[in-house]
């Protein structure tokens, strides 16, 4: 047996229950599924002691399957998005140690040799799995998909750690059939897009590191590589905001740490706003779909961040501060029984969803199979090659004179209005966050610097708009009605005096920020 090609393969985390889940999956809609078989492999995986192999991305491993050993080297072990497209060469060996002899592929037999460069081989950690595999076949466009469900362990020194994955590899046809096949299998079952592949999860468990419970994610800072056509800026914009969507779900379901709607919600504004800085070069069609759902789940979990502002930004705040004979207490387990009991039940019923996992899978397809290309533009293909400096110029440029349009006008500026001086601020600060990199950080640290004052008072106006409508949301009947009220009313009044004193700064603050020189001009 002997095979080196190019894989694609899609890695899906799943939590432990799910097993019984994926065992009940019979009919897959719109593919041909074979009989499952089910099988334990135990593979060792090695290294030398500087991890010469790791460093290179590169796994080498012998399986044994049944009474079978195969070495396998896989070239380009990265993982993005869940997505990984390694070089796999494998072969038929004896037993349980290493043989290069067999390696038919000289260009993997003389990279391995290179970076090995005469030194040692050592086990480093194994992994017993139990798999079921079924191979998925679609006769409209010649499509097969190897899926496997693995449950097992990673086993280093005298330590285990469990791991459950579903793993998909295209074996033929297009590369969406991939994530439209782990659509049907999914369902609704909650999943996270694999980080590592086996051997890095190994060579992490063998350091020390040791599977945590999921937690707020926040976005890792965008480094473009050198000369950067607009095309790749995008692809590595969106799977920043994908990765931060994905891990934020999961973290929502795990725990009721109010940091986690808050990124999640971030994730999927910083994701819009991707969207219209890079419209210039996009397929409206492709997009608006996504853009759609996007804004529907921010919408959720913004109702939640915003009740999570009101109990711990706006009213906990004043519990000391409110005269003796005033109580907050009715209005606090007034809200709180509202972020609990409504507002978080309906944002985890629907992160739990079918319609949810197939958005992400959606954004994941889109963003590594060029969704956004148009047969119809004509100019398309020179604006994705154009270097991204020249585009991020422009695009920021653009944004800035949205935020100039309601900045001129600030001091007659309507509530509805500040909104979206407030909105258009974010959007100006998100598009820094992706092109930033592009510039030099003392040009860019003081205009940021100074518009985040800004944003800091809007913010709170807009979270002082809010409480507002604390009348509207707590109807309080009996006894409480009373106290409740003069609590309402003791939180807006004491917010709107702060408002006037912040907004006092405001004029300052815009001014500051206008006449600060930009960065991207």
């Amino acid at each position: 047996m002997s095979k080196s090609a190019r894989e694609i393969e899609l890695k899906l985390e799943l939590d432990p229950g799910a097993h019984d889940a994926m065992k009940r999956v019979g009919v897959i809609e719109g593919f041909t599924a074979s009989k499952s078989v089910t099988k334990t492999l135990q593979s060792i995986y090695f290294d030398t002691p500087d991890q010469a192999l790791r460093k290179s991305k590169i796994s080498l491993r012998v399986r044994k399957s049944g009474r079978s050993w195969i070495q396998t080297a896989k070239l380009g072990t990265g993982v993005m998005g869940g997505l990984s497209s390694p070089i796999e060469s494998e072969h038929q060996v004896k037993g349980r140690a290493l043989d290069f002899t067999v390696i038919e592929d000289p260009d993997v037999a003389r990279k391995l040799t290179e970076i090995i460069s005469g030194g040692s081989l050592q086990e480093c950690f194994e992994t017993v799995m139990k798999r079921t595999t079924r191979i998925l076949t679609r006769e409209s466009d010649d499509t097969e998909i190897e899926i496997a469900f693995d449950t097992g362990n990673i086993l280093a020194g005298s330590g285990s750690q469990p791991l459950v994955e579903l793993e998909l590899e295209l074996k033929s046809g297009p590369s969406h059939s991939i994530f439209e096949a782990a659509k049907a299998l999914v369902k609704d079952t909650p999943f996270r897009f694999s980080p590592y592949s086996k051997a890095e999860r190994g060579y992490r468990f063998a350091e020390g590191h040791q599977a945590t419970e999921p937690e707020p994610f926040f976005a890792d800072p965008i480094s473009f590589s050198a000369g950067s056509s607009v095309e790749l800026g995008f692809r590595d914009v969106l799977r920043s905001c994908l990765t931060q969507v994905a891990e934020n779900r999961i973290a929502i379901l795990a725990s009721d740490d109010p940091e986690g709607p808050h990124q999640l919600r971030v994730g999927l504004r910083r994701l819009r706003s991707a969207f219209r800085l890079f419209r210039p070069a996009l397929n409206p069609a492709t997009t608006l779909p996504l853009d759609q759902m996007a804004r529907t789940i921010a919408a959720e979990a913004g109702a939640l961040r915003d009740l999570d502002v009101l109990i711990d930004e706006i009213v906990a705040p004043l519990v000391d501060r409110a005269p003796e004979s005033l109580s907050l207490n009715s209005l606090l387990n007034n809200l709180n029984a509202s972020r609990g009991q409504e507002t978080r039940k309906a944002l985890v019923d629907h992160l739990k969803s079918a319609e949810v996992n197939a958005f992400l899978l959606d954004i994941a397809a889109y963003t590594e199979g060029r969704g956004w290309l148009d047969p119809e533009n004509f100019d398309q293909t020179g604006l994705l090659a154009q270097p991204i400096e020249a585009f991020s110029s422009e695009a920021l440029a653009k944004q800035w004179k949205k935020v100039i349009k309601y900045g001129k006008r600030l001091e007659e500026l309507s509530i509805p209005e500040r909104h979206e001086m407030r909105k258009a601020m974010k959007k100006m600060r998100y598009g820094i966050e992706f092109f930033g990199c592009l510039y030099p950080e003392d040009t860019v640290k003081p205009f940021l610097k100074r518009m985040k004052k800004l944003q800091d008072i809007f913010g709170y106006l807009n979270d002082v708009a809010m409480a507002e409508q604390l009348p509207q949301k707590c109807k309080v009947g009996g006894a409480r009605a009373m106290e409740t009220a003069q609590a309402i009313g003791f939180v807006i009044g004491w917010h709107e005096s702060q408002c006037q004193t912040k907004w006092h700064h405001a004029k300052d603050y815009w001014e500051a920020t206008r006449s600060t020189p930009k960065f991207w001009t």
